[in-house]
């Protein structure tokens, strides 16, 4: 593939691992030119050599720096000529498990800044391109979660900012309507990836018991990621849920 003449151009965030990396995998192999962005190169390494015919860029990116947001999308725009799609993946659930009153200050600015003022800086860094380039337009997946709905036990840092990220999805959303800007929500639940392993062994509830949760392939997140991402701009999903099927969400509690 020629990157340069490439029409379908993505940047993926937190792409070192878990979703991030499987969603970027997802889209190489299907012909798409990926930006991989995250905090670790090596990571970013790994994720590129499971495609190796395709056409990827490693950028190290704090995405809670608004200088390495900049670099990263330049970078992105120098190699591949635009971008058409952002999936905004990269976060943190930060200190699990503890209460409300226990937990630091410093852990609730870190969680805050990379799930939301990090999805914040990316999407206006995408926003400003997608506005400029032409042809112009483009597409911004903002990674939810089921905790954008209905939190869990001692979440507070982690659910505030995914109830923040769905406003901003909105909001963006209708800004972007002028200029071919569609922006869309994917809200996953009990996805299979480190984060989330514990959940397999046991998961506190909402009744103050510690059980089982059942968990869904992440390549099945992957191919509805690509799905919204592979739309015509005249087409998008506002806001999709994709939930282990058994896993206790409708009617948690």
């Amino acid at each position: 593939m020629n990157a340069q003449n490439s029409s379908k151009i993505a940047v993926v965030t937190g792409a070192g691992s878990g979703i991030g990396r499987s969603v970027a995998v997802e889209l190489l192999r299907a012909g798409w030119s990926v930006a991989l962005a995250g905090r670790r190169a090596g990571t970013l390494e790994e994720t590129a050599a499971l495609v190796p015919e395709g056409a990827s860029l490693v950028v190290a990116t704090d995405v809670a720096r608004p200088e390495d947001v900049d670099a990263l999308f330049d970078a992105t725009v120098g190699r591949f000529g635009r971008v058409d799609l952002l999936f905004n993946n990269a976060g943190t659930f930060g200190p699990g498990g503890m209460p409300v009153e226990e937990l630091p200050y410093d852990a609730w600015r870190h969680v805050v800044d990379t799930n939301l003022n990090g999805a914040f800086l990316c999407a206006q860094a995408a926003y400003r391109r997608m506005k400029e380039q032409v042809p112009q337009g483009g597409r911004i997946i903002n990674n939810g979660s089921i905790s954008a709905h209905t939190p869990r036990p001692h979440s507070v840092a982690y659910t505030a900012t995914k109830h923040a990220l769905t406003g901003l999805t909105k909001s963006l959303s209708l800004d972007g309507r002028p200029y071919s800007i569609a922006v869309g929500q994917i809200d996953i639940g009990n996805a299979a990836t480190d984060m989330t392993a514990r959940m397999e062994t046991g998961a506190l509830q909402a009744n103050g018991v510690v059980a089982p949760e059942p968990v869904m392939d992440v390549a099945d997140v992957a191919r509805t990621v690509r799905h919204m991402a592979e739309l015509p701009l005249g087409a998008n999903v506002q806001f999709a849920t994709v939930l282990a099927t058994a896993m206790p969400y409708v009617g948690r509690g």
